[in-house]
């Protein structure tokens, strides 16, 4: 697949422990304005969310940012964005990210990354989209999560070339080349169609 124009991004809301957190995210922003790839994030100016946004921004890049009308009243939303589309509710939200986005990429974060990521996950294995999904491994937050879905394909719950199809690394510049390859292929979710049909 060519270079992606938007690329959704899941992330954070805190900073985390580490100041490398911050600092990959603030270089991660850099990278993709850098390439000229625009930013689809969840429009928060807190955490990993806003210093990734707010790199993307400092590049001369483009950021668009989807947000729940509840959070924007709780003003964390960011007002510096080149578009702020505000929506109703959270399925809302995940929606128009993943309309406005043709890569997914998570860096570190919490309960609302996961659930984020592993939607696309599941619709790229439901054959919903063909677009590259990647987690983005910094200090090896990522490491027991790769070992997780290796051992999901092991006991027949995930099929390995899914389970191939998702990049790990904390190498920035090795993550968008590893997409400008990227073919998205559909393999049928179901490992043993018998216990489907039964």
């Amino acid at each position: 697949m060519p270079q992606p124009t938007s690329l959704c991004v899941y992330c954070g809301s805190s900073a985390g422990r580490h100041p490398e957190y911050a600092e990959q995210a603030r270089a991660f922003g850099a990278a993709m304005a850098k390439r000229g790839i625009a930013l689809v994030y969840g429009g928060g100016n807190v955490g990993l969310m806003g210093i990734v946004a707010d790199a993307v921004l400092a590049g001369g890049g483009k950021v668009v940012g989807v947000i729940p009308r509840q959070l924007v009243e709780r003003e964390v939303a960011h007002k510096g964005l080149t578009e702020l589309v505000v929506v109703d509710t959270m399925h809302q939200r995940k929606t128009r990210m993943f309309e406005l986005s043709d890569a997914f990429v998570a860096l570190p974060g919490g309960f609302g990354t996961m659930d984020e990521m592993f939607e696309m996950l599941t619709w790229a294995q439901l054959g919903l989209h063909r677009y590259p999904c990647a987690f983005l491994d910094v200090r090896g937050y990522y490491r027991d999560l790769r070992t997780m879905m290796d051992h999901m394909v092991g006991e027949r719950f995930v099929r390995a070339e899914q389970r191939d199809s998702i990049w790990f690394g904390e190498d920035i510049d090795a993550l968008f080349d590893w997409m400008q390859g990227y073919e998205g292929s559909y393999q049928p979710k179901w490992i043993d169609r018998a216990s489907v049909d039964a």
